[in-house]
């Protein structure tokens, strides 16, 4: 059988295998269902400064092959999750990356300073987010606010920091290096991408906030395709994901430059999908011989 343990920026995982935030909650309620130490990590649902509601109802629509979110980030807030799930998750045996999430800098550097000393294992800073300052735009959309921002919360990060990307831009490659010069430690890529969907009958959109993030496997070819773009623009290490569903897909990424991956939207519609993707891609990796994951990290044969 391969060696599955992974070492992403100084931190050991067990496996390639992470739950992605957003999807798994704080993993209390799939820990009923098994034992989530079986996997590399968490992502726990996105956190911010303060507590939010999220966002009106309808909150979610069914696609093609995917589905369109827009939850608002709905969360108790980073002082309630330090004092009440980060302990019980510390005790699970797997990597606990905190994901982070604010509307300003110092939102972003408060949260990362208030998480230093608490001994999550990593940062995952979901720049997806509005600028307030600067009109509303997103921090990962442009390159100079994805360096500013990257390299404010560096400097009050203990743990190490990963850079979650957003689909959304011009050129993937630019704004990883932009991530990975501000002194980012490793990189997380593909956030959603923006969507709206239509209620015919009622002439409606059929999201309450009008927009949301779609994801599934939908998005799979574009977020392989960035995935090897960045892989290839930076030095620091790649976490992958976007639409993986079976251990095939998550080799996928692997071969793409991933040495690690995600798995999100799967987990709606399979609780078990985790420790099946997880399974999979051992069984797929026996049968080609490998000894190693390394060995498959970034070796897909370009054309």
């Amino acid at each position: 059988m391969a060696d599955l343990a992974v070492r992403l920026c100084g931190v050991r995982l067990k496996n390639p295998v992470i739950a992605a935030s957003g999807t798994f909650g704080f993993g209390r309620e799939f820990h009923q269902l098994y034992d989530i130490g079986r996997l590399g990590g968490i992502s726990v649902k996105g956190l911010t400064l303060e507590p939010r509601g999220g966002n009106a109802p309808h909150r979610m629509a069914e696609t093609p092959s995917g589905m369109l979110n827009a939850v608002g980030l709905q969360n108790p807030g980073v002082d309630a999750f330090i004092a009440r799930d980060l302990p019980w998750l510390l005790e699970r045996g797997l990597a606990v990356i905190v994901n982070i999430a604010g509307n300003s800098v110092e939102d972003y550097c408060r949260m990362a300073e208030k998480l230093a000393p608490t001994g999550a294992h990593m940062l995952e800073m979901n720049i997806s987010c509005p600028n307030v300052k600067q009109g509303g735009v997103a921090f990962g959309t442009q390159p100079d606010s994805i360096y500013q921002v990257t390299r404010a919360v560096k400097a009050r990060a203990a743990q190490p920091l990963m850079v979650k990307l957003s689909p959304n831009v011009a050129d993937i490659a630019e704004n990883a290096r932009a991530a990975q010069a501000g002194g980012a430690d490793c990189i997380s890529l593909i956030n959603t991408l923006t969507g709206v969907a239509v209620d015919v009958r009622r002439r409606r959109m059929a999201l309450g906030n009008n927009v949301g993030g779609l994801s599934g496997p939908a998005i799979r070819p574009l977020a392989l395709r960035m995935v090897w773009q960045a892989s290839r623009a930076v030095s620091i290490p790649v976490v992958g994901m976007g639409g993986i569903m079976t251990g095939e897909d998550a080799l996928a990424f692997l071969l793409c430059g991933a040495s690690a991956v995600m798995v999100g939207t799967a987990n709606f519609a399979d609780p078990f999908a985790c420790p099946r993707i997880l399974q999979e891609l051992d069984t797929l990796l026996a049968e080609q011989h490998v000894r190693k994951l390394e060995e498959v990290v970034g070796a897909v044969i370009e054309n």
